[in-house]
């Protein structure tokens, strides 16, 4: 029977193949793929602890050793960029929204790979937080993310996030705040356009067509389906890798619906 949180049949066939295979042959079989990814499902779905993951999904040290080695190996990118493959780019939305760490995820060992400073965790007025910034097609479907500490401004990295998708042709959508003559002309570079109001201090200021502009609401509209996933309203990853894997399997659990 079908519960809560727990991945559809026809989203499965759709997935099933990206995963790694299952191990049936001599010695112990591992665990059901679907048995696996319903346990992170139902983990970045509530955001309760790993050890308070239902009997259901077997014991909650399996899954999260599945859930690491499958985010070592990239595999929820891999998915979601599958997925992702057939966006609709005639128009691409650029945004951020900052997730509040919880204080459990802020206190990794110090070290070269678990530093808090390399865990794209930033300290603001409203406390730690971390920033997912996200593009979007035309359609309101997540195209590229790229995790940042809280604290970075959007348009240092707008480029950044801008070079993971194929702007040729393309118009994008955007605040004033990807409004430097930086990001402008990256775009232009791209052989696209951009529709991004100007702020009311500039200087040559130029023309918004602010009816195109609304459908920047796409942008908005993922991130409150993203946010619907409570393990990434609130961060409880203490590594930014585990954060994102988590972040990837949600925008693909959105893709497939």
């Amino acid at each position: 029977m079908l519960r809560r949180h727990e991945i559809r049949d026809p989203h499965w066939e759709r997935i099933e193949a990206l995963l790694p295979p299952e191990n049936t042959g001599e010695g112990r079989p591992s665990k059901p793929n679907r048995m696996m990814l319903n346990g992170m499902l139902w983990k970045v779905k509530t955001g309760a602890p790993w050890r308070d993951l239902p009997e259901r999904f077997g014991p909650w040290k399996t899954v999260y050793s599945r859930f690491r080695l499958w985010s070592k190996d990239d595999v929820f990118q891999k998915i979601f960029e599958s997925l992702s493959s057939d966006a609709d780019l005639q128009e691409v939305s650029l945004d951020s929204t900052s997730c509040k760490v919880h204080q459990h995820a802020a206190g990794a060992e110090k070290g070269a790979e678990n530093a808090e400073t390399n865990q794209e965790i930033g300290l603001s007025r409203g406390g730690r937080n971390t920033k997912i910034h996200a593009v979007v097609d035309a359609l309101g479907n997540p195209v590229h993310l790229v995790l940042t500490p809280g604290n970075i401004n959007d348009c240092t990295v707008a480029i950044e996030v801008l070079a993971g998708v194929t702007l040729l042709g393309s118009a994008v959508l955007a605040d004033k705040a990807y409004g430097t003559q930086t990001i402008r002309a990256y775009i232009e570079s791209q052989d696209a356009a951009y529709c991004i109001p100007p702020k009311s201090n500039a200087v040559e200021p130029w023309d918004c067509d602010f009816h195109r502009y609304k459908e920047r609401l796409a942008v908005e509209c993922f991130f409150n389906k993203l946010k619907q996933f409570r393990g990434i309203a609130t961060r409880y990853d203490k590594l930014s890798r585990s954060f994102l894997s988590f972040v990837f399997l949600a925008s693909a659990m959105i893709l497939l619906k």
